[in-house]
């Protein structure tokens, strides 16, 4: 397919002009490709993650270990997408101690960049392992193949500016699970 402008054109969903390395609380939501079930399953109201998504789980917990500046808080990992809070604790400068592995940017982007990476990475290691040895897979679609997504491009976020709004995404991510028929991204 060739590259038409007017067609292929990628335009920015981020607040022109705002710091997303800046101190403060940020609402997440990540997608995966096609809104494939990649993660597991809603049983009853009830999440139940399969092994692909135990490893968002414990990739996402890596990230405070990762990016000292950060702090987790409400999250939910759906079949399909993943919801959180993520907290910008204070900007760092890019003076890091010599020797210590730590990211070089600290924007939200950057971080959603690394979790996406660091997942993807480890369910297609998975998968594939898996996979050969019982010619079948428990998480992932049906003809999913070494080049194929997890994630969606992208991310949704939203700065929560005020008590009230954390609150209401807090109570919004927990209530997720029990939600899933009426949910936007259920694939019913």
């Amino acid at each position: 397919m060739n590259y038409d402008p007017n067609k292929h054109h990628r335009r920015s969903i981020r607040l022109k002009g705002y710091d997303y390395s800046k101190k403060g609380l940020y609402f997440i939501t990540l997608c995966c490709q096609d809104r494939s079930s990649f993660f597991g399953e809603i049983d009853n109201g009830e999440n139940r993650l399969n092994k692909a998504g135990e490893i968002v789980k414990e990739e996402w917990e890596k990230t405070p270990l990762i990016r000292e500046n950060t702090a987790l808080h409400e999250y939910i990992i759906m079949p399909n997408h993943f919801h959180a809070i993520i907290e910008i604790l204070f900007s760092k400068n890019h003076e890091e101690n010599i020797g210590e592995f730590k990211s070089p940017s600290q924007t939200i982007g950057a971080i959603i960049r690394g979790f996406k990476g660091a997942s993807t990475k480890r369910i297609k290691e998975l998968y594939f392992s898996e996979n050969q040895s019982t010619c079948e897979s428990q998480f992932a679609p049906k003809h999913f193949s070494p080049t194929d997504k997890i994630w969606q491009r992208n991310y949704y976020e939203s700065i929560i500016r005020n008590e009230k709004s954390y609150y209401n995404i807090s109570r919004y991510i927990r209530n997720n699970p029990a939600n899933w028929e009426k949910d936007k991204f259920n694939h019913r």
